[in-house]
């Protein structure tokens, strides 16, 4: 047993650990497989014990790699706290930015935060859901998201870190011949007696089901049942269609042919959105990402809450970092 370990051996083994594939573990960490392997096998020689079983078909922890699992997870938590203590930053990889789906408020910080740093590499990618984005960011697959904090579980928000970037106004997509597609400004009342969609089944909004479900308490508007789970704009935009559901979404939804999009109002319910990173991440993106969204905010208001603006009690304190 050596004396210590070289970090970049348990960062290796947590990849291959969390992924249980070595080639999508050597894509994450950008080195060649041959390399991961030749990692693994050292620690493995260090620690004198086999961490992986390894066939053709699959890879799975040992006992001793399972054992190792937490422990590695807490030295390199404490690396990380260390580095970004002393300012040291991970600039020399790209940051991978989920910016949940094309046209958001999120592709708008990420297109200033390239602005401010054009010789850092900031790469796109689209998870759809903070939910299904906390993982990715725990597990090391994504650095940084955006959506509503206070939707995940507070034992997923100790190991995060949120910066409040806008109170996105809520809106509904109705068919072009729905009879409240007339109106310019959709009143929450009117809506009582319909079924909206709000992601209801889909895993990685879930934070956005729960908001759903909570403005909607009380106002005898229903959660419409899951639909099947479409992947991109043009699925869905087909799949609502053939429903015809009203879907709740926000101000900045793309437009879509076949359907019009209406402001809620009386009251005005708002979506908060954070950009959300894992605690210890030290990277001149994400300051860039944090001062790009800072300036949008104070240019154009976003964090200014409206008067009759919605919000849940929940919400408001995280935002505010009181919880």
């Amino acid at each position: 047993m050596p004396d210590h370990l070289d970090p970049r051996l348990l960062r290796a083994f947590l990849a291959v650990a969390e992924d249980l594939h070595f080639t999508r573990a050597a894509a994450r960490l950008y080195v060649a497989q041959q390399a991961l392997s030749r990692d693994i096998r050292r620690l493995e020689r260090e620690l004198g014990v086999g961490l992986f079983v390894r066939t053709t078909r699959q890879v799975t922890l040992t006992a001793d790699g399972e054992r190792l699992l937490p422990y590695a997870r807490r030295a390199l938590e404490a690396q990380d706290e260390l580095l970004a203590a002393f300012g040291r930053a991970d600039a020399g990889r790209p940051l991978l930015v989920d910016v949940n789906s094309p046209g958001l408020v999120s592709g708008r910080v990420l297109d200033l935060a390239r602005e401010l740093v054009p010789d850092c590499e900031l790469m796109a990618r689209f998870e759809s859901g903070l939910t299904g984005a906390a993982a990715e960011l725990l597990a090391g697959r994504l650095d940084v998201s955006f959506g509503r904090f206070a939707g995940l579980a507070p034992a997923i928000r100790a190991r995060l870190e949120q910066q409040p970037v806008r109170y996105e106004p809520m809106a509904v997509v109705l068919p072009e011949d729905h009879h409240l597609a007339a109106l310019d400004a959709v009143p929450l009342d009117a809506l009582a007696g319909e079924r909206v969609y709000a992601g209801a089944g889909n895993p990685r909004t879930r934070e956005w089901t729960d908001l759903a479900r909570q403005l909607f308490e009380g106002r005898g508007i229903e959660v419409a049942a899951p639909a099947p789970l479409a992947v991109g704009t043009e699925e869905f935009r087909r799949v609502m269609a053939r429903t015809r559901t009203p879907v709740l979404a926000v101000v900045d939804f793309p437009a879509m042919s076949g359907s019009t999009l209406r402001p809620l109002v009386d009251p005005v319910p708002l979506s908060p959105v954070s950009l959300v990173w894992r605690k210890g991440l030290v990277h001149r993106g994400v300051e860039a990402l944090r001062a790009a969204a800072a300036r949008l905010a104070a240019d154009e208001g976003w964090l200014d809450r409206p008067v009759e603006g919605w919000i849940p009690a929940t919400d408001a304190l995280v935002m505010a970092g009181r919880i």
